[in-house]
């Protein structure tokens, strides 16, 4: 095993997006400094918002609780890490993952890959979703079932992540123009090594986008996938709508099951009807069809 420094987590939740972000930047200022900070959304319909800071460094405790008081949130959870490979142990972990025509893997697993299946490698150290995840596996069948009765000219993967929708759309319809965006430009980086690595860098343009806010962004889309949560996907329904050509398809998941119904109201909203949804484990992917 590789040596790894101790770490400690500092975890607390608080309601808000803008207050949680609020809270993120301030521990940046914090000594000793935190070597990471993340800021999401629980998925559970809280409306909670989770804050952590990753420390090689004891952080200072009286300091978090003035920061918890301060921004309202609950007192922050310090815990002590044992030193661990977190790469090596989630290449233990993940195995190929099969969906449609597709095979999900790791480098570690090129050589035992199924015969007659499109590789998609994501590695485990790039993380934002590797593809294990319920809710990419639902986005990849629904891209399967849409194998059969569309053939969609342009195609945009919002909120891309790892880009392995992208990839796989363009998989499938090898002449659709595709493009991959990503509010994270770390998300973004991401997204372009991986599709190096899968030898399709010049076949998927990638850019750092909130929502639809970028010009090559603007529409229409034959075929638009977003898999992020709930809120978002609520947030981005009108533009959606109006980035979607006529008789195109969206798929959306990131849902916990009965985050489903809000969403599905959200986009009939906007005149795109629920064509198809599909259960794994905890979670639910959508395809709407807009008329």
């Amino acid at each position: 095993m590789t040596d790894t420094p101790a770490t400690w987590t500092a975890l607390t939740t608080l309601p808000g997006r803008d207050a949680a972000e609020a809270l993120g930047e301030r521990m940046e200022r914090l000594d000793p400094e935190p070597q990471g900070i993340g800021v999401f959304e629980l998925e559970d319909g809280s409306g909670l918002w989770e804050v952590g800071g990753y420390f090689t460094e004891t952080p200072d405790g009286a300091t978090l609780d003035l920061l918890a008081a301060a921004f309202g949130a609950k007192p922050f959870t310090v815990s002590a890490l044992p030193p661990t490979d977190w790469v090596a142990h989630v290449r233990r972990e993940l195995h190929p993952v099969e969906a449609g025509r597709f095979v999900v893997h790791g480098a570690h697993d090129a050589d035992a890959l199924p015969a007659g299946k499109v590789p998609l490698l994501i590695e485990a150290s790039l993380a934002f979703g590797t593809g294990h995840h319920g809710t990419t596996q639902g986005c990849l069948l629904a891209i399967e079932d849409l194998a059969a009765t569309d053939n969609p000219a342009r195609i945009a993967d919002i909120g891309a992540g790892t880009a392995v929708l992208a990839m796989a759309a363009a998989h499938v319809w090898p002449d659709a123009q595709v493009v991959a965006s990503d509010m994270d430009p770390v998300a973004i980086d991401v997204a372009q090594a991986n599709l190096a690595v899968n030898a399709m860098a010049d076949r998927i343009a990638t850019h750092i986008a909130a929502g639809f806010d970028h010009d090559a962004l603007r529409g229409p889309f034959d075929l638009i996938l977003a898999n992020i949560l709930k809120g978002p996907l609520v947030q981005l329904a009108p533009d959606a709508a109006s980035a979607c050509a006529p008789g195109g398809a969206v798929v959306l998941s990131g849902l916990l099951t009965p985050q489903a119904e809000e969403v599905i109201a959200a986009y009939a909203d906007q005149g795109l009807t629920l064509e198809h949804r599909r259960e794994i484990g905890d979670w639910t992917t959508l395809r709407l069809r807009k008329g």
